[in-house]
């Protein structure tokens, strides 16, 4: 390794952006909400539970293996179609795909408190690394309040 390389370090909702870069039709949206990160992520990552609940579409979902950061998903659809979701997970970074599907999902303490999450995702285009660009942005606002609302009323 060269010293005097320059070298950068992404934090993972910039590393978001750089990935969703590289798909065709993703947008990342982002906000910054008023909940620790732990929180957060905890509730992202709660596949059965709060992920379930801020994933607009998402009716149930049920882990089938975690190793290490690897994990596998059954998920199903609130119009009843299912995905067998594969990606990565670890703190502040979420990546799965299943064959029509993309969700990821970043989060990092925000600097003035609170933690900022970026999500993007989407219907893919089969055999082809795209996104099917209509309402993805949408989907990602109304994932992003129902996200809000769940760490400010938990218990709903």
């Amino acid at each position: 390794m060269n010293p005097h390389w320059p070298s950068t370090s992404l934090d993972p909702v910039q590393r978001l952006h750089t990935v969703a870069a590289g798909v065709p039709g993703a947008a990342v949206t982002e906000r910054v909400v008023a909940a620790e990160f732990d929180s957060v992520w905890s509730t992202l990552t709660d596949f059965p539970g709060g992920f379930t609940q801020v994933q607009p579409d998402m009716r149930r979902v049920q882990v089938l293996s975690r190793d290490g950061d690897r994990v596998r998903l059954l998920a199903s659809s609130r119009r009843g179609m299912r995905a067998l979701l594969v990606g990565i997970e670890r703190p502040g970074w979420c990546w799965l795909q299943s064959r029509f599907l993309i969700i990821a999902m970043a989060a990092t303490p925000h600097s003035s408190g609170g933690t900022r999450v970026a999500l993007t995702g989407g219907v893919r285009v089969p055999g082809r690394a795209r996104i099917v660009p209509i309402g993805v942005r949408h989907e990602a606002r109304r994932s992003l309040d129902a996200l809000a609302q769940l760490l400010d009323n938990p218990s709903s």
